[in-house]
C-alpha cells in the first residue's frame, strides 16, 4: 500500500440543474483510483467560499467551470503529487496555501473541494475501509435522522410560498430504513392530496412539490394532512423541519423582510420572531434553519432566546460552515445548531473543524446537500462519520437525492446490529 498521490485531473460535468460543475479524479501510487463531484448552491450566503465560474456568456450562460478545471489540472495537480493522501489536514492546508485567499477565490472552492473529497475517498479505498469509517473512526455507526424536503418554496421553486423548504423528519422511527419509509410514504400521500385539490405536483430543485398556495401556513397544513393520511401521528412519528432561507426575502439582509410571494407582506425582525413563536406552538417543528437573514445577528439571538429551548435553531447563511462565524454565534448565542455544507468552506478538514467546534460548544449540527447536486454520495458517509444524527439531502424524488438515501441504507445494513439511530 502506497498512498502517495500520483495523478490528479478534472473535467467539467453537469449538476442536477443542468449547470456545469467540477469532477475530480485522483490516483495513488498503489493504483487506487477515486472520483468526486462538487455540488452547487442556489441559496448562497455572501460569505461562502467562492465557486469559480468562467463568466463566458457564450458557454452555459456564463456558468462554465473550465477555469476551475484548469486550476486542478495545471496548478493543483503538480503541487500535490507525492503528498500522502492519508494526511488530509496537510493536503487541505497545502491547497489553501496554494490558493492564497481567505475565500478560495483564486483557484475556486469548487476546484479545491473536488480534490479534497477525491483524495479522502482514494485514501479510504487504499486502506480498504468505508469512507465513513475512514473519516469517523472505528466507532462511527450512528445513522442520521433524515429531514426530507417534501414541499419547496423560496429560491427553490417558482411558486407563491416564501419558506424555502418544508421537511418531514421521522423522529419516531426505530431505524433509518423505517424512517425513510415513513417520510417517503408521506411524500406520496402529499402528492395524492395535491392532485385531489387540483394543485401542481411538479417539483422544485430539491425534489419537493412546488404548488401555489394561499399562505405559508397552508403548506404546513397540507403536510399535516399527508402525515395523517400515511397513518402516522404528527409530532410523535413525524415532525417538521423548516428552512426559511430568510435572506431570500429580506430587503436589506439585516432586519427588514417582505414575504411577498405568499402575500404575507412586510415585517421587521420582531415580527418574524413572533411569527416563529406562533408556528412552533401550532405545528410539530423540531428544527428551523435560517429563520432570519444572514446579517440579522440580533434577530437570530432573539429568536434563539425565545425558541432555542424548544427547537434546533440552525444557522446556514449566518455561519457558512466557517469557524470564524460559528465562534461569533456561540459567543452571542445566536443559534444552537449549524448547517454543515462542504462546499461552503471548501475542504473536508475545515468542515470537520466546524463540526468539532459545534461539539465543543454543545451545539448540534446537520450535514447538508446543495440544490445543485450530483450522484456523488460523499455526504452520506460524511454524516455517519461526523456522528451528528441529522442530514438533509432532498426529497423522495430525483436520483441525485435518492443516491444519498440508498447509500445510507447500505451503510445501515453493513453496520447491522451496531447501527444507531435516534433524534
Amino acid at each position: 500500500m502506497n498512498t502517495e498521490i500520483s495523478d490528479v485531473r478534472a473535467m467539467e460535468i453537469l449538476d442536477s440543474r443542468g449547470n456545469p460543475t467540477v469532477r475530480v479524479f485522483v490516483e495513488l501510487a498503489d493504483g487506487t483510483r477515486a472520483v468526486s463531484s462538487v455540488p452547487s448552491g442556489a441559496s448562497t450566503g455572501e460569505n461562502e467560499a467562492v465557486e469559480l465560474r468562467d463568466g463566458d456568456k457564450s458557454r452555459y450562460l456564463g456558468l462554465g467551470v473550465l477555469k476551475a478545471v484548469d486550476n486542478v489540472n495545471k496548478n493543483i495537480a503538480p503541487a500535490i503529487k507525492g503528498i500522502d493522501a492519508s494526511d488530509q489536514w496537510r493536503l487541505d492546508a497545502h491547497l489553501r496555501e496554494l490558493d492564497g485567499t481567505e475565500n478560495k477565490g483564486n483557484l475556486g472552492a469548487n476546484a479545491i473541494l473536488g480534490v479534497s473529497m477525491a483524495v479522502a475517498r482514494a485514501s479510504a479505498q487504499s486502506f480498504g475501509i468505508p469512507l465513513y469509517r475512514y473519516l469517523g473512526g472505528s466507532n462511527a455507526r450512528r445513522l442520521p435522522v433524515p429531514s426530507m424536503n417534501i414541499l419547496n418554496g423560496g429560491a427553490h421553486a417558482d411558486n407563491s410560498v416564501d419558506i424555502q423548504e418544508f421537511m418531514a423528519v421521522p423522529v419516531g422511527a426505530p431505524n433509518f430504513r423505517e424512517g425513510l419509509r415513513y417520510i417517503s410514504e408521506t411524500f406520496h400521500h402529499l402528492k395524492k392530496i395535491l392532485k385531489e385539490k387540483g394543485l401542481a405536483t411538479s417539483v422544485g430543485d430539491e425534489g419537493g412539490f412546488a404548488p401555489n398556495l394561499p399562505s405559508n401556513d397552508a403548506a404546513m397544513d397540507l403536510i399535516m394532512d399527508a402525515i395523517e393520511a400515511a397513518g402516522y401521528t404528527p409530532g410523535e412519528d413525524i415532525a417538521f423541519s423548516l428552512d426559511s432561507a430568510a435572506s431570500s426575502f429580506s430587503t436589506d439582509l439585516t432586519s427588514k423582510y417582505d414575504l411577498k410571494k405568499s402575500g404575507a407582506g412586510k415585517m421587521d425582525s420582531a415580527g418574524l420572531v413572533a411569527l416563529g413563536e406562533k408556528w412552533v406552538k401550532k405545528y410539530p417543528i423540531v428544527s428551523w434553519e435560517d429563520p432570519l437573514a444572514e446579517n440579522d445577528w440580533a434577530g437570530f439571538t432573539d429568536f434563539t432566546a425565545r425558541l432555542g429551548d424548544k427547537i434546533d435553531v440552525i444557522g446556514d447563511d449566518l455561519f457558512v460552515t466557517n469557524t470564524k462565524y460559528i465562534k461569533r454565534g456561540i459567543k452571542e448565542k445566536a443559534a444552537n445548531s449549524v448547517l454543515i455544507k462542504l462546499n461552503q468552506i471548501g475542504t473536508v478538514s475545515e468542515s470537520i473543524d466546524a463540526v468539532r467546534l459545534c461539539r465543543d460548544a454543545g451545539w448540534r449540527y446537520m450535514i447538508s446537500h446543495r440544490s445543485g447536486e450530483t450522484e456523488d454520495t460523499f455526504i452520506a458517509d460524511f454524516a455517519v462519520a461526523m456522528d451528528g444524527g441529522q442530514l438533509k439531502t432532498g426529497s423522495a424524488s430525483r436520483s441525485e437525492r435518492i443516491a444519498k438515501y440508498n447509500r445510507l441504507m447500505e451503510i445501515e445494513q453493513e453496520l447491522g446490529e451496531g447501527a444507531q439511530y435516534y433524534w
